[in-house]
């Protein structure tokens, strides 16, 4: 009797310590896989405007046309300074490739002089203080990085005077040239709808004819002056459309 007792405590305390089969475990509950990894895309897409400035010259040579017995070369000033304005168009990205057209104005102060090389004493001034260009572009984007080429027309507000030792001997002549440019940017968008960048622009203006006169009407001469004009400006733009996308 005693035996069997002790046999049935033994079965029982083997029993207690086998581990629980599977049917006896709680069911684990069911989690969702976690979803792939999505990598934005930015798209160029998109109206904007925004602003610019830095710096430009402007390279002026003048001609001597009148009066026949003085025809020859005056000689050649940078006019040098600031500009700043703004900018809007329109970009349609297809694939990596971007196009767009594009407006700009910009106020400047391009101005510089140089003393004549026909007539001692005498000495050539100029300024452009306003500048617009209407052009096309065609870029390629990786993500948000941008680079563009861009080609159009461009317009200049120019004012040119002569002096005579220091003194006004002619009154200010003011003219807007229409003429040609090329130019290259990189742009960075670094938001959603926000990107920024730097541009290169090189104006090709034409050669025009200048008469002079004194402020009492008296003719004084007539120059042909050439001109081309460098430009280099960081630029800030916000774009209206074209979200980010998400891509699998």
């Amino acid at each position: 009797m005693k035996k069997t007792l002790l046999g049935v405590i033994g079965l029982a305390a083997v029993g207690m310590s086998a581990p629980a089969s599977a049917a006896d475990l709680a069911a684990r509950p069911y989690t969702k896989a976690p979803p792939p990894m999505v990598a934005a895309v930015y798209d160029w897409t998109g109206f904007y405007i925004g602003a610019n400035g830095g710096l430009g010259s402007s390279r002026k040579c003048w001609d001597s046309i009148v009066p026949a017995a003085t025809i020859g070369p005056e000689g050649c000033h940078d006019a040098t300074g600031g500009v700043a304005g703004g900018q809007i168009g329109y970009r349609w990205q297809a694939s990596n490739w971007v196009f767009g057209i594009e407006g700009q104005g910009d106020w400047a102060d391009l101005s510089g002089s140089n003393a004549s090389l026909l007539f001692p004493g005498f000495s050539n001034h100029s300024k452009i203080d306003a500048f617009g260009l209407l052009t096309g572009q065609v870029g390629y984007a990786w993500n948000n990085v941008l680079f563009y080429v861009k080609g159009g027309a461009a317009v200049t507000g120019d004012r040119f005077r002569i002096d005579f030792a220091g003194v006004p001997e002619s009154t200010t002549v003011n003219q807007t040239r229409w003429g040609g440019t090329v130019g290259a940017g990189f742009e960075f968008g670094f938001a959603q709808n926000w990107s920024a960048g730097f541009e290169y622009d090189h104006l090709f203006m034409q050669d025009k004819n200048v008469a002079f006169a004194t402020p009492a009407g008296v003719f004084v001469g007539a120059d042909r002056i050439r001109q081309d004009v460098d430009l280099v400006t960081i630029r800030v733009n916000y774009r209206w459309g074209g979200p980010v996308i998400a891509k699998y």
